[in-house]
């Protein structure tokens, strides 16, 4: 109970000591706070775009992966390993078919070639030349998790056939049909004419794009009318999360024959899962929170010296009531807590708005994408934590130097 009475006292002498010197003491924090306020900016941003991923990973479906030539995530800028990727060898149709025979482990095997983007006419509406489009077998349903909202999804039978149909995404049915049932109807698509046979179930948005804003056709249909050296996607689904490291591996195998590569060599395709999609964001990351983790350090250094520097001055205006304290009993002990509470309370005046304000700033990015607010604790106490360290390491000094000042020659200081 007395080290809290001790404790109390302590502070609220720090907060005094703050509020007769406001403006001194309001640049001394303000190193502290730009430390703090860029680490929890960062932190928290990228905490947001990563839960916005996560909730949005809905592309592939449970227990499913993909097989592609580039990976997920790709840093801008690194030409040498964009042309590696380049060099790699596309997958076509043949390889894909080759592949569901062998790979015995796989419950669905699903094909899937991107279109690029283009205008989506109908007799209502017609869209901006940016809607993506998609040649896909009927597997992708059941690999990418789409769900028919009304009507029906591709069959065998429209595959087989090559049929002119189509699929929408909820948000482009919108688009062109907004007062009718888009089913029956036909949209034209880059130079085609496709019957809409169904409507998928919204999915929602990642990093703010829609994904619910695009047309399939089936893939032989694509292949016929787009070219049959169309750049393919290989989607696998597994029975269960059991079953899918094996399948992996097993799928890998395969393919690793097929695109002869040697024994020993990398693989030459990516192997892509919601998990590792995750891992990659991670991984890109990294070296913006590290950055931020060094930047913050040399701020929250400065302010530490700052610090320190404060607290000599205050010392030095203060030398004559250390004096009395000591005259009338005060122990070396009272006075080094004092003054040592009264860098911690300086720094952590600091550190609390920085906080605040870096997951405010950090959140704006929220709004932008639709997400809900994130406010990452950890890095909250470690930066109060940090915080701490500061007032700690750079209050000692001038703390000491105030417990061992001479009480006689305090008392004669003017």
């Amino acid at each position: 109970m007395r080290f809290l009475r001790e404790l109390f006292e302590n502070v609220r002498l720090a907060l005094t000591a703050v509020r007769s010197h406001v403006l001194r003491s309001s640049l001394t924090v303000l190193g502290i706070l730009v430390g703090v306020f860029s680490i929890i900016l960062v932190m928290t941003a990228i905490r947001v775009l990563q839960g916005n991923l996560e909730r949005g990973m809905s592309q592939l479906g449970a227990n499913t992966f993909q097989l592609q030539r580039f990976p997920a995530v790709q840093v801008q800028g690194d030409s040498a390993l964009w042309k590696k990727y380049a060099r790699r060898k596309r997958f076509y149709i043949d390889d894909t078919r080759r592949l569901a025979e062998r790979a015995t482990r796989a419950t669905a095997v699903a094909v899937v070639s991107n279109l690029g983007a283009g205008e989506a006419t109908s007799r209502y509406a017609h869209t901006n030349p940016n809607t993506p489009g998609l040649a896909m077998s009927p597997e992708a349903f059941i690999t990418r998790n789409l769900a028919v909202a009304s009507g029906r999804a591709f069959s065998s039978a429209d595959e087989d056939a090559a049929r002119r149909v189509c699929v929408l995404g909820s948000e482009l049915a919108t688009k062109l049909f907004p007062y009718a049932s888009p089913l029956g109807e036909t949209v034209k698509f880059k130079g085609g004419t496709y019957s809409v046979i169904g409507v998928l179930e919204a999915k929602g948005s990642i990093f703010g794009q829609s994904q619910d804003n695009f047309l399939a056709i089936p893939l032989e249909t694509g292949l016929n009318r787009y070219g049959r050296d169309l750049s393919l996607q290989i989607q696998i689904q597994c029975d269960d999360a059991a079953s899918v490291d094996p399948t992996v591996e097993q799928v890998r195998g395969i393919l690793r024959a097929l695109r002869k590569v040697n024994p020993g060599d990398e693989d030459d395709f990516e192997i892509i899962s919601n998990d590792s999609v995750v891992s990659q964001f991670r991984d890109v990351t990294e070296n913006l929170r590290i950055g931020s983790a060094v930047i913050s350090s040399i701020a929250l250094v400065a302010a530490g010296i700052g610090i320190m520097n404060i607290m000599l001055v205050s010392v030095t205006e203060r030398t004559r009531e250390i004096g009395i304290r000591r005259a009338i009993g005060a122990k070396k002990r009272s006075i080094l807590a004092q003054f040592l509470c009264e860098a911690i309370v300086l720094s952590e005046i600091g550190g609390i708005i920085g906080v605040a304000l870096g997951i405010l700033a950090g959140n704006v990015l929220g709004l932008v994408l639709h997400a809900p607010p994130i406010i990452p604790y950890d890095w909250v106490l470690i930066g109060l934590g940090i915080c701490s360290f500061i007032g700690i390491a750079f209050g000692t000094y001038p703390a000491w130097k105030a417990a061992n000042l001479d009480p006689i020659e305090s008392l004669r200081y003017e």
